[in-house]
């Protein structure tokens, strides 16, 4: 699969040489980041029917939203929102659909240099993912695709870059455990491992 890169090195370089205030993180603070993500599904997504089709789901990028409330100067928690991801999926390297998810997350975070330039921190917590707008095309055409939504853990790192005032900036990255059990015209074919990988960057203000 195609990775998509969203944030060049020169635009990072820049936020780590802009000089800039150390803000500190307090509890009670809300942090709230808008950006754009890339959610990347693992390179073997599994197989269906017996194992006859190999299934392969592709990438997608789209605005998300991120809202953090500060427990205490180093512990956070984030819920994470977004329009949503569409992704073609493939069967034995022909694209047989698509489909719609929203994977709103919520996560217990730890930073750990609330009060410095640079902010690094680390979440997990759980993924809900909600599929709809299935699509059917080429091998599936004319059948009732099917996809579960799906419960499971997510993990998370980042770090937050102080720009002037309450203002940040920042990249991330989020690993997301993401199964779903699939059926074609009400028949049960199999479990699709999504599993992707999410990264992006994004600005955010602390209010």
């Amino acid at each position: 699969m195609n990775r998509i890169a969203i944030l060049p090195a020169a635009i990072l370089a820049a936020v780590l040489l802009a000089p800039a205030p150390a803000t500190a993180y307090e509890a009670g603070d809300v942090i709230v980041r808008v950006g754009a993500h890339v959610v990347d599904p693992k390179s073997d997504n599994g197989s269906l029917a017996g194992g006859t089709l190999d299934v392969d789901v592709d990438s997608d990028i789209k605005p998300t939203i991120m809202a953090e409330w500060m427990l205490t100067d180093r512990i956070g928690l984030e819920l994470l929102a977004s329009v949503p991801f569409k992704h073609d999926i493939n069967l034995n390297g022909v694209e047989a659909g698509s489909t719609k998810h929203l994977p709103p997350t919520l996560s217990v975070q730890w930073h750990f240099n609330p009060r410095g330039k640079a902010q690094p921190y680390l979440g997990a917590g759980v993924n809900y993912t909600l599929f709809s707008s299935e699509r059917t095309t080429g091998p599936l055409a004319g059948t009732d695709l099917d996809l579960d939504n799906s419960w499971g853990l997510a993990a998370h790192a980042g770090i937050d870059f102080q720009l002037s005032g309450r203002w940040i900036a920042g990249i991330d990255l989020r690993w997301i455990d993401i199964d779903t059990d699939v059926s074609v015209d009400g028949a049960d074919v199999g479990t699709v491992n999504i599993d992707p990988i999410a990264y992006g960057a994004y600005v955010g203000y602390r209010f």
